[in-house]
């Protein structure tokens, strides 16, 4: 006799006011130190569902110790971080198992197993976390890397392959488990300007195609403003502004416009904006 899951009215209700909430995730006061030394300061961040999240900010602003939060490769000294309405913060490792598969990471390098095929690559996720047959598998991993127009790769090494190709390989990989959400760690980071470019565009396609929501960490400018649909600028461990690209082209904040100054954008658009104070004026 089979049993059928019985349903959960309430489980059922709550998971769709999730998927229609606009803010896919929510973080509230976090706080991290290391040897009494605090580097996240009361990060307060929403990152939109289905758009394509841009977290920019100097050297020591904070933001691969933040993605380790986000991610809950460590756990927070205080503060909140609401994935669908869940906190994750309290929660323990076999609690996290649903949550983290929401999650997709696409690393500065790749990180793809230079010893592996670009194959072997993509379906190690498959074979690490699902009970899928080889063949559902196959047929997973080629659909994959033939959406990201990397298929002819299958058996190549990544030494073997551009660094392009990487990229797209690495997004293939953390797609594979079909992730709502892609954080995306310096994607252009060691690209020529041409191919930084095509990086932004597969970004948009992925973000288009797939729907995911899209988180990415950078030094960029030119990424930021390229395809980004919200920035938040991160400075000493907080947020110091969220608001869409146009918006912070015009902001009158004097941090924002000294970062902005400093990484050489549009230094025209910013003609007549307020000036940043200077030591001794």
């Amino acid at each position: 006799m089979l049993f059928r899951k019985k349903r959960d009215p309430e489980a059922e209700r709550a998971a769709a006011e999730a998927a229609a909430d606009p803010i896919h995730v929510r973080v509230r006061a976090l706080r991290k130190g290391y040897d009494g030394v605090d580097v996240l300061t009361g990060v307060d961040l929403d990152v939109f569902r289905g758009e394509i999240n841009v977290i920019i900010g100097g050297s020591g602003a904070g933001k691969s110790v933040f993605t380790r939060q986000l991610l809950r490769l460590e756990r927070p000294d205080a503060g909140q971080i609401l994935v669908d309405g869940v906190d994750i913060v309290p929660l323990n490792d076999w609690e996290l198992v649903p949550i983290r598969k929401k999650f997709g990471m696409v690393f500065q390098f790749g990180a793809l197993f230079d010893s592996m095929t670009v194959y072997d690559n993509v379906a190690f996720p498959l074979r690490e976390h699902t009970s899928l047959s080889e063949k559902e598998i196959r047929d997973r991993v080629m659909a994959k890397l033939q959406d990201l127009d990397v298929a002819h790769a299958a058996k190549k090494l990544p030494g073997q392959i551009s660094g392009g190709m990487n990229k797209r390989s690495a997004l293939a990989r953390a797609l594979v488990l079909e992730p709502a959400i892609l954080v995306y760690d310096e994607p252009t980071s060691g690209l020529d300007p041409v191919s930084s470019r095509r990086v932004d565009e597969l970004i948009r396609e992925t973000s288009e195609k797939f729907g995911v929501t899209s988180l990415i960490i950078t030094h960029d400018m030119a990424s930021v403003f390229e395809i980004g649909t919200r920035v938040s600028m991160l400075y000493r461990g907080r947020i110091e502004a969220s608001c869409t690209p146009d918006e912070i082209l015009a902001s009158d904040n004097l941090i924002v416009i000294d970062f902005l100054r400093a990484s050489g954008v549009s230094i025209n658009e910013l003609d007549g904006a307020p000036q940043p104070a200077r030591p001794g004026r």
